[in-house]
């Protein structure tokens, strides 16, 4: 009989409930949406709770510096003391003159390079959970969606004896066919994140989970929203699941009998 795999609360009371409990632990996971639709706080979110609960986390940030997630935080009243950082710039000094040669295209050179620093860093810290931000930039730097898809099936292998747990942010920017066809199939959950400007009114923020291997979650739509301390998650209510007894009156008897006795 198969052991039902340990989970990774995200700190976020609806969306451990639409998941579950939350993420299967030490799998990789793509969370996607358009700008503004939540991503990095919900990120932060999920590395901020592994953190009170004496975990390691580390977020690598390829699209934003550490000065940009810091005011993120601190808009919520967060702290990121004790959450490991890495970010491109780092990547950048690292790498150096090495860009100038001319022997190989300078992508295939800061690619290998990047990546190479970024497992370096896992390797060090050996965390237990682990935000990628963002897939466009190693897309950028793959030039080719064959290249592009071999990487993120490297980072799947070089994460799964870990046992960490890795969300992979996507900003969409790609081609459907092509973001879909590479990210989709290789991770183990998918979450989507959405914001709809509406004729009248605030925007509305809305996710929905794709997809969830071995687990029985809540699909469809499920608002949210992001207010001072966080994303808020309200799952969507199924009726069947909230099934209860009710008393009924007839009025030609004139006594109450349960549902349950009645052919209705």
């Amino acid at each position: 009989m198969q052991t039902q795999k340990a989970r990774v609360a995200t700190g976020i009371e609806g969306l451990d409930s639409i998941l579950g409990g939350g993420f299967p632990q030490g799998r990789l996971y793509l969370l996607e949406g358009p700008p503004g639709s939540g991503k990095t706080t919900l990120s932060l979110q999920f590395l901020l709770h592994g953190l009170s609960k004496g975990e390691r986390c580390l977020y690598i940030t390829l699209s934003e510096t550490a000065d940009e997630l810091r005011e993120v935080a601190n808009a919520h009243g967060w702290s990121l003391d004790g959450l490991d950082l890495f970010e491109l710039a780092s990547a950048e000094e690292a790498l150096g003159d090495g860009r100038m040669q001319s022997v190989l295209h300078s992508w295939e050179v800061e690619l290998d390079e990047t990546v190479k620093l970024i497992l370096g860093e896992v390797e060090r810290i050996k965390p237990h959970r682990v935000v990628f931000d963002s897939l466009s930039e190693l897309r950028l730097l793959s030039q080719d969606p064959l290249r592009y898809r071999r990487q993120i099936l490297s980072l799947k292998q070089f994460f799964a004896p870990k046992s960490a747990t890795v969300v992979l942010v996507d900003d969409m920017t790609a081609s459907g066919e092509e973001r879909d066809g590479q990210l989709h199939s290789l991770c183990h959950g998918v979450v989507s994140l959405e914001r709809l400007t509406l004729d009248f009114g605030p925007a509305r923020r809305r996710m929905h989970v794709q997809k969830l291997r071995g687990v029985n979650f809540t699909a469809g739509y499920h608002d949210m929203t992001i207010r001072e301390g966080g994303l808020e998650v309200f799952p969507r209510l199924i009726a069947s699941d909230h099934h209860a007894k009710f008393k009924v009156l007839l009025p030609s008897e004139g006594r109450r009998r349960t549902a349950d006795q009645l052919d209705l």
